[in-house]
C-alpha cells in the first residue's frame, strides 16, 4: 500500500509510519518544516512540505496522486480554538475532499472516545476542542468515501503490549500510542472494515484477532 498520512510528525503519525514501513509499505506524509521532512525521508518516509492552515483541497489533491489510503493524525490537543478550528475541523474537511479529487477512496480518521477527561473540570477550550471533534466525526461519517473512524482512549507514552480492546463501545481507560498505531496499520490492512467508528483501549485481546473480530 501507498499511504499519506497526514500529522506523520506527530507522536502517532511517526509510530504508525514505522508500522507500515515494516510491512513494507510505501508512506508518505504532510510536515510543516524542512528539518521535519529531512529527518522523516532518514527513516525512509517521503514528506512534503506545506502549512495545514493555509492549504486548500485542491492544492492537498495533488500529492495524494497514486496512494491507496489517506490517514489524518493531526490535532490540536485542545489548545486554542483557532488552532484547533484550523486542524482537528477545517484541516479534516479539506483532507476529505482533497482524498475525493484525487480519487483517493480509503481515509481514516484518528478521533477521541466521547468520554476522555470527563473526569476533570474542563475548560472552555477543550471543551470547544471536543464538540469540534464530533462535528467532524459526523462530517467523516457522511462521506462517501471508504471512511474509517477510530476512537482512542486516553493516550499514554508507554511501550506497547499487543493487545487491545477494540469495538463500536468500549470504556473509557487509557491506551500506549504505540498499540493505537499498530491496531491502526492493521485495519488499514483490512478493506473489509470501511465505514464504521471504532473506539479503543487496552484489552487483552491481541491486536489481529480484535480487528478480524469486527469485520462485517
Amino acid at each position: 500500500m501507498k499511504v499519506f498520512v497526514i500529522g506523520v510528525s506527530g507522536a502517532v503519525g511517526r509510530l504508525l509510519a514505522e508500522n507500515l514501513i515494516d510491512r513494507g509499505d510505501d508512506v508518505v506524509g504532510l510536515v510543516r518544516r524542512e528539518e521535519q521532512r529531512a529527518e522523516l525521508s532518514a527513516r525512509g518516509v517521503g514528506a512534503h512540505v506545506a502549512e495545514l492552515a493555509d492549504a486548500t483541497a485542491d492544492s492537498l489533491a495533488p500529492l495524494l496522486a497514486g496512494v491507496d489510503a489517506v490517514v489524518y493524525t493531526a490535532g490540536s490537543n485542545g489548545g486554542p480554538r483557532e488552532v484547533t478550528a484550523a486542524i482537528d475541523g477545517d484541516g479534516v474537511v479539506k483532507a476529505l475532499e482533497a482524498a475525493s479529487l484525487a480519487g483517493v477512496r480509503r481515509f481514516a480518521l484518528v478521533s477521541v472516545l466521547p468520554e476522555a477527561e470527563r473526569g476533570k473540570p474542563l475548560g472552555d477550550e477543550v471543551e470547544f476542542y471536543f464538540a469540534v471533534k464530533k462535528l467532524i466525526d459526523v462530517t467523516v461519517s457522511m462521506s462517501d468515501l471508504d471512511w474509517l473512524i477510530l476512537r482512542p482512549s486516553l493516550l499514554v507514552d508507554r511501550d506497547g503490549i499487543g493487545t487491545v480492546s477494540l469495538g463500536p463501545a468500549q470504556p473509557h481507560d487509557e491506551i500506549s500510542r504505540q498499540d493505537v498505531a499498530a491496531t491502526l496499520a492493521e485495519l488499514l490492512h483490512e478493506p473489509r472494515i470501511r465505514r464504521q467508528i471504532l473506539e479503543l483501549t487496552q484489552g487483552s485481546t491481541p491486536v489481529g484477532l480484535a480487528v478480524l473480530a469486527n469485520v462485517p
